[in-house]
Order: structure tokens, then C-alpha cells, then sequence
């Protein structure tokens, strides 16, 4: 047997399967862990990597590619290149509207967990917000670390490493496509020859 002959070819599908399952957790799990945070949770990439995490998945438990698997290429190419590309006066923008639009027992909760105070302190409503903390850190010292701070260092570190993630393995699903076309193609040399005419 030939590598590049039938039995390689379904045995490197079948690694690809894997590697597949493999991704669709890896990114399920991260996105999971990016949203887990609390702070990214209005931002809707999170959830298309999700998404995308878990179509993967399915494919690689069914088995079916070429054109779906082309497609979630495409898909996750997009979402990954929006990942990286979203700098930090996009987050900034993101984090501000978010948060506020959470309740106040929220922001109160998000304080406490982060051990910070108030947002970005730019304005009066800020300076408002950073008045009425019940942080911990506001017991320690007259001033605490602003949230948005902190709320940026990890929403940042959480969409490099989806999108690092995501556009790594968004190209293997191009050589998973070559290889579902290429094993469709092929004959079985064990099968019997006069099957396929």
C-alpha cells in the first residue's frame, strides 16, 4: 500500500476526525471560558465561535465534509480574522456600552469578583459609579484599579486566543476537504472491481 492510496487516505480522514473533535471542544471550551468571565458577554463573536465550536463538532461526528466543511471554513476564516482584528478602542467602546446597560447588582457583583472600581473614570457617571463600590480593594486603599482596565487585558487575551485558534485550524479544513473529494474518488481495492462500472 501506497501512501496517497485508499487506506491512507481514509486512515489520515479518520485523524482528521479526530483532530476535528478535538478543535470543536478546544474552541467550544475557550469561547466558553472568554464568556464565563462575564465581561465579554455582550460581545457576539464569542458566541459565533461558539457556534462555529460546536458545527465542527457535529461535522467531525458525522463525518460529512466537502461543501459544509468548505462552508465552516469560510465561517470560522471570518470569525477569526474578527477576533484579531477588533483593537482595543473597539473593546473599549464594547465594554463601555455594556456595561452601562447591566443592572447595578451586576456591576456590583463584577466589582467585587474583579476586586476594581468603576469603569474607566472619564466621566461623571463614572466617577459616580466609583464612589458607591463595595470592593474589597476600596477598604484596602483610597484608590482601587478601574475595571475597564482589567475587563480589557482579559477580553483581549480571550479574542487573540480565539482567533489564533480558530484561523490555525480554519485551514486544516481545507486539506480536509482535498482529502474527502480525493478518498470520494478513489476506488476500494478490497471491494469488488466491476461494482463501480
Amino acid at each position: 500500500m501506497v501512501c496517497g492510496g485508499f487506506a491512507c487516505s481514509k486512515n489520515a480522514l479518520c485523524a482528521l476526525n479526530v483532530v476535528y473533535m478535538l478543535v470543536g471542544l478546544l474552541l467550544i471550551g475557550v469561547a466558553a471560558w472568554a464568556k464565563g468571565l462575564g465581561l465579554v458577554s455582550s460581545i457576539h463573536i464569542i458566541g459565533g465561535v461558539i457556534a462555529v465550536g460546536v458545527f465542527l463538532l457535529l461535522i467531525a461526528v458525522a463525518g460529512l465534509y466537502m461543501i459544509i466543511l468548505g462552508l465552516v471554513f469560510i465561517f470560522q476564516f471570518g470569525i477569526s480574522c474578527s477576533c484579531l482584528a477588533i483593537n482595543l478602542s473597539k473593546q473599549t467602546d464594547v465594554i463601555n456600552a455594556s456595561w452601562w446597560v447591566m443592572s447595578n447588582n451586576t456591576r456590583d457583583e463584577l466589582e467585587r469578583s474583579f476586586d476594581c472600581c468603576g469603569l474607566f473614570n472619564l466621566t461623571t457617571l463614572d466617577q459616580q459609579d466609583y464612589a458607591f463600590c463595595t470592593a474589597v480593594c476600596k477598604s484596602r486603599s483610597p484608590t482601587c484599579q478601574m475595571c475597564g482596565e482589567k475587563f480589557l487585558k482579559h477580553s483581549d487575551e480571550a479574542l487573540k486566543i480565539l482567533g489564533g485558534v480558530g484561523l490555525f485550524f480554519s485551514f486544516t479544513e481545507i486539506l480536509g476537504v482535498w482529502l474527502a473529494m480525493r478518498f470520494r474518488n478513489q476506488k476500494d481495492p478490497r471491494a469488488n472491481p466491476s461494482a463501480f462500472l
